[in-house]
């Protein structure tokens, strides 16, 4: 199995960018050193309000991947509100279809497959049309990866909050059955899997070594705030230290 890649989400860079209007920090700043010091990617999640990443952050960024081959732009979002003409127009080499409403502070669940499956194929359709990785948030439910791959998705993202609840507690090892078993269902699937929510340096070396075949770990919150003690490369760097960790024996 290839080592996971680390896509940084730079939603809370934008948030502190927004309570001025100096421009700084700079988003395309902070994309430049976290792809420098090792990151394979970067994430988006433009909601509608705008209250962090705004259109114009989306397109600069998207521009900036191109200059770095082999290194991934990945755009979050729910595809009933405005993730689908960000997705048309700049082609990022992947999507991740969210259920957020549009008052959600941060995402909070997955997909309900038997309520949104058939208005959801569609579109992941359109996207993988244009070229686009479709990944759907969901929670870890073993049950859901078949329905999830019959609507045409390429990967799930794992929701990994009730994780990193648990973590250091009596309910992780359950937990982190519960995780497995999902991935285990998602790759006999055919699935993908990729996983974010509240993953850190304490948490993230236990969920990969026990959770088989993740791909792609997508982390913002924690690694931002690491940054503001750390700077951005050596946080980036630590957490890289952590998917290395998690390989060791």
């Amino acid at each position: 199995m290839k080592p996971t890649r680390l896509s940084v989400n730079l939603n809370k860079v934008a948030l502190v960018r927004n309570t001025r209007q100096l421009g700084i920090p700079s988003l395309t700043r902070a994309a430049d050193i976290c792809l420098d010091a090792g990151a394979s990617g970067i994430t988006v999640h433009p909601r509608p309000d705008a209250r962090h990443i705004r259109s114009d952050d989306v397109h600069a960024l998207s521009a900036l991947l191109t200059r770095w081959p082999g290194r991934e732009f990945n755009i979050e979002g729910n595809p009933f509100q405005n993730l689908m003409g960000f997705v048309r127009e700049l082609r990022p080499h992947q999507c991740t279809l969210v259920p957020d409403g549009e008052d959600q502070i941060t995402s909070d669940h997955g997909w309900n497959l038997e309520q949104d499956g058939s208005r959801l194929a569609p579109l992941i359709a359109q996207a993988r049309a244009l070229g686009v990785r479709v990944s759907l948030f969901m929670d870890a439910d073993p049950q859901a990866m078949a329905a999830a791959r019959a609507i045409g998705a390429d990967r799930v993202e794992l929701y990994t909050e009730p994780y990193a609840q648990s973590w250091g507690g009596p309910l992780q090892a359950q937990q982190i059955e519960r995780y497995a078993a999902t991935a285990r269902a998602a790759i006999a699937a055919g699935l993908g899997v990729n996983a974010g929510h509240d993953l850190n340096r304490d948490n993230l070396s236990s969920f990969l070594r026990s959770v088989p075949g993740v791909q792609e770990v997508s982390i913002g919150h924690a690694l931002i705030s690491d940054a503001l003690e750390l700077g951005y490369l050596a946080a980036v760097q630590d957490y890289l230290r952590c998917i290395a960790q998690a390989s060791d024996v």
